[in-house]
């Protein structure tokens, strides 16, 4: 068994790669000691992994899988990579394109003759054609154009947007979209991206977004979530508290109150069969009558897109079978 101790000659070189090669050995925190069951560390300085309480040496010689070139500023890691962008989805060719370089330079950094510029044009013009070949490269080209498109409109995450863009590739694998407008398609699996990465979006907010009909991307995402066996909870009113509550001005406490209000609700069985929409916006109505913040109903309503006279019913039902709100 070998034995570490602590030593203060590590080099600040070493201190300056600690957090990379953190990154790049990956130790598994949940691994413990096979000794004393203690939590196990890593020493960047000796590239071993110990045991913070008796100190035995679990493995050594680890390789910094890390550049060996390091970078202060944006400028310098520009200039020192040696690699390309990282594979995407929402790219038809997923960011792995041939790409000739509009600079009329050679491999080592000289000049192009003249007499060569004319083929070199025709081969980057060429290459730009040969990019998008078939109807298919075409439509998926363009396709996640417009879930991109879509998705900034709506401030949506790039997790969503990956996710999105996964979804419409499954539908074109399947061959699922002929006859489909491609709009559609994209506006539904943006929505369904959503209802999986757990950020709530309403479908009058994507169909306002995609410009197309409520109806229609409601149709779609019924179609995609039977033919791919997609499979989704339903949404939790408590999801779109902390927006709604952004929009009409409530502080945190309301916004607390609200989710105490809604998960009260929910224990009782008084969301089934209602939207979820509707119950956060009554359960923000109550929380602001409650904490003094008042604000009208047809300002939570503009805030939450459903009607009065639904806040007004989800009020009534909420305030009538909750005893603790007391309203």
């Amino acid at each position: 068994m070998t034995l570490i101790y602590e030593d203060s000659s590590v080099s600040a070189d070493d201190k300056f790669k600690k957090g990379n090669i953190k990154e790049s050995l990956k130790v598994k925190e949940n691994i413990s000691c096979p000794e004393c069951g203690s939590q196990l560390k890593t020493d960047s300085g000796r590239a071993e992994v110990y045991c913070s309480r008796c100190g035995m040496v679990i493995e050594e010689n680890l390789v910094d899988l890390g550049p060996e070139w390091r970078a202060f500023d944006h400028e310098q890691r520009d200039k020192r990579t040696r690699v390309g962008a990282p594979t995407t989805n929402t790219i038809h060719d997923k960011g792995l394109p041939t790409v000739i370089d509009w600079r009329n330079k050679d491999s080592h950094g000289r000049n192009i003759p003249e007499a060569s510029r004319a083929q070199i044009y025709r081969l980057r013009k060429l290459q730009r054609r040969v990019r998008v070949s078939g109807s298919g490269e075409r439509n998926l080209a363009l396709a996640l154009s417009v879930i991109d498109r879509n998705s900034s409109n709506l401030s949506l995450p790039r997790s969503v947007r990956e996710d999105a863009s996964v979804i419409y590739r499954k539908a074109v694998d399947k061959n699922i979209i002929r006859g489909r407008s491609i709009e559609g398609v994209a506006a539904a699996s943006i929505y369904t991206a959503c209802r999986r990465c757990d950020v709530p979006r309403t479908l009058d907010e994507i169909a306002e977004a995609c410009n197309i009909s409520k109806k229609e991307v409601g149709r779609t995402y019924r179609f995609l979530a039977r033919e791919l066996n997609i499979k989704l909870e339903p949404t939790s009113p408590a999801d779109y508290v902390p927006r709604f509550a952004s929009k009409i001005g409530l502080s945190k406490d309301a916004e607390t109150k609200s989710i105490s209000i809604i998960q009260m609700a929910v224990s009782k069985g008084l969301t089934s069969g209602r939207g979820p929409t509707g119950v956060a916006a009554a359960a923000l109505y109550i929380a602001s009558v409650l904490l003094g913040e008042r604000k009208t109903q047809k300002e939570v309503a503009d805030a939450s897109g459903v009607t009065e006279v639904t806040i007004r019913n989800r009020y009534k039902e909420l305030s009538q079978e909750l005893d603790a709100l007391n309203v």
